[in-house]
Parts: C-alpha cells; structure tokens; sequence
C-alpha cells in the first residue's frame, strides 16, 4: 500500500480549477516541457530537457538525433497540450463523465501522428494508425501482463472508460479509497489493455492527466529516471498490488501541486523554482545563467529544475512579490485543502502543527533529495 503519510491527507484539487496560464504561464510551461521530455524519454527517446526545450519554445532541432525522435516530443507536447487545456477551456469537447472514447483516439493521435507521417510501425497495416486500435495481438510481457486478443480490445476499451467514469466517487474523496491507488488501479488496468499498436505508454499517461485536470489537479510527472520502479510498479499492479505506483503517483502529485503553490507560500527553507520569479527584468534563461555560475544561490533537482530558498532568492525582485502567480478570484490554498496535513513532516523534517499549516504545504510530508533520512514518517523513495 501507499505510506500512509502520502495517503491519509491528500490534498484535495485547486478550488475553481487550475491556475490559467495566464495566471502561470511559466509554471504550466515548466511542466509541458518536463512532461514531454520525462514521458517520451521512458519510451526510449533520448533527447535532453534542453532539447526538448528548444524544440518547443523555438522550434528549432538542436542536436543530431534522428527526426523520429523530435517527433515523438513533438507529438507528445501537442497531446499534452490539448490535455491541458480541458483543465481551462475544453472548447467543443464536452463529455458526461471524466472521458470518452472520442477523447482517447484524439490524445493518440495528436500523440502519435507527427512520428508516424516520419517512421510509422513497422508492422501496421493502415488500419492500425494513429487513434486505431490494434489489429494485431499482443504477447505477455515479462511481468506476466496479457493483453486481450485484437477482437476483444474495443469492448475491453469501453469497459475501461465505463470504469473511469463509474469511479468519480473515489477519485473525489467520497470513498476511503486513497485517490493514489485509484489513479493506480485504473492506470494498470488501461496499460493491460494495451489498444494501440504503439504509443500505449504516453497515451496511457496522457489519458490518466487528463482525469486529473478535469478534477481540479495538475498533471503528473513520472521522472525518467523511475522508469525500472515505474516498470515493476506497473507489474505488481497487475498482480492487485497497486501500492508502489500508488507512491509513485502521490510524489509526483505533490511535486506539481509545490510548483503552484510554494511561490505565494515560501518560507526560509522553502525552494522556490525559478520559472515562478521570472518577470521583466529577469528571464527564466537568465536567472538559470546565474545560478550556473554562481552569481545565484540556487540548486538543481533531480528532474533538471532550478531552484533557491529565501536566502537565494532574496536578490530577485520577483521573489517580493510571489503571490502573483495565484492571484486569481476563488483560490484559497487552505480552503482548497492543499494545508490540511495534519501529522505529516515539513520539508526539514519538523513537525507540522496541524490542519492548514503553512509549514506543511510546500512538501506534504515529502523531503528534498538528500536529506531523506530528516523526514519523519515519510520513508525515501525507492527510486533507482
């Protein structure tokens, strides 16, 4: 199972939704970037987060990696996109539950379609492009995961989006489910599936953001460097143990919920990212020049962030005014329940004093790496 201190107060979604990007637009811009690298790089892509950025930002392909790779990040920043935006505007995307069939072939195929028009499967036959399922079977994968038999994955498929749809009550807290292990659950049981030809990785991850977003969350990130834990996570869950992506899920629910609120609430030892004090005097790529050399003190995280405490970031005239960033009408973080984590540790391993303690808000319980030995009750990731 999930540690309980991951699972007892998990933070309920932001009141009225998201932050627009207009209201932090570095901030979902810093997470469209690591999700396209981190996501694509489980599948094998080798494209750095520099890269990737560059890809993004300018469009330009800088480096000497074959074109298939720029366009798996491509594909996979455009679905991600789209995900995105039915956390603020939906458009003409209307639905009754959390997802529909309709939802699902178009995340593939904005995922896929760049890289397959570059190097489709070389086994596909027309039928099997982007946004159409399988026509071919499957062998068990080394966990022992069987997916069904190429007749029966479109029924398989709306079973499982009857079962996201049916599974509201527990993705909203109305259940002593623990969210963690639900967004597990229904993660290994859409990957079992396996209904495309390729992509069922990123369009799996893709589909299990967009429930999130539609709830209130912010997407997550599983990090590259989870991949083995990431593997075997999905291995005991089909084996009924959905405890260890569970973890996984809740860390990287965390992280992204910190990157929203940890500007407007940063105390001394808080680590602040450095895309939430980008203003008009200093840009996102000047202040990480800075810290590269020196000139400011600030630390890189294991997932390729920068980021300062109070003491670094005292010199940046966007730190005086962090609230910017989650300034909008309905927000309240302790309102919201992003505070109540009662029994959990601070950041430093100090206790928290109760139900909506600012202390308690940037980590949840949850320490930088490195000091996990400080953290009482949250046991370190088991990470590679």
């Amino acid at each position: 199972m999930v540690p309980a201190a991951l699972t007892a107060n998990v933070p309920g979604p932001i009141d009225g939704g998201l932050p627009t990007p207009a209201q932090a637009e570095l901030i979902w811009a810093d997470i469209w970037h690591l999700e396209a690298h981190h996501s694509t790089a489980l599948e094998g892509n080798t494209l750095v987060l520099r890269e990737v950025e560059q890809l993004l930002d300018k469009g330009q392909a800088v480096g000497a990696k074959p074109l298939k790779e720029y366009m798996e990040v491509r594909g996979y920043a455009d679905a991600a996109q789209w995900v995105y935006a039915q956390a603020i505007d939906p458009g003409g995307w209307k639905t009754d539950g959390l997802i529909s069939l309709a939802e699902l072939r178009h995340v593939h195929e904005l995922a896929m379609n760049p890289v397959w028009q570059v190097e489709p499967h070389p086994e596909a036959t027309p039928n099997e492009a982007p946004e159409r399922f399988r026509e071919h079977d499957i062998r068990a994968f080394g966990g022992g995961m069987t997916p069904p038999t190429c007749p029966l994955v479109a029924a398989r498929v709306q079973d499982w989006i009857d079962t996201v749809n049916a599974s509201t009550d527990a993705l909203t807290g109305q259940t002593e489910a623990p969210l963690p292990e639900v967004l597990a659950r229904l993660h290994v049981e859409f990957e079992r599936v396996h209904p495309f030809i390729d992509g069922n990785g990123r369009a799996g991850r893709l589909v299990l953001n967009l429930v999130l977003v539609r709830l209130g969350y912010p997407p997550v990130i599983i990090l590259k460097r989870q991949h083995a834990a990431y593997l075997s996570a999905l291995d005991r869950g089909n084996n009924g143990d959905y405890g260890p992506l569970g973890e996984i899920l809740a860390r990287a629910m965390y992280d992204n919920l910190n990157r929203f609120i940890v500007p407007a609430l940063a105390e001394p030892d808080r680590l602040v990212p450095l895309a939430a004090l980008v203003d008009e005097e200093f840009s996102l790529a000047a202040l990480r020049h800075a810290a590269q050399r020196g000139r400011l003190e600030a630390m890189q995280t294991p997932d390729g962030v920068w980021a300062c405490d109070q003491g670094g970031c005292r010199g940046v005239p966007a730190y005086q005014a962090p609230t910017a960033q989650l300034s909008r009408p309905g927000f309240h973080p302790a309102k919201s329940g992003f505070l109540s984590f009662a029994g959990l540790s601070d950041s430093w391993g100090a206790p928290c004093s109760g139900v909506s303690s600012p202390r308690c808000c940037a980590s949840a319980g949850l320490v930088p790496h490195g000091h996990e030995s400080t953290a009482r009750g949250v046991p370190a990731p088991a990470d590679p």
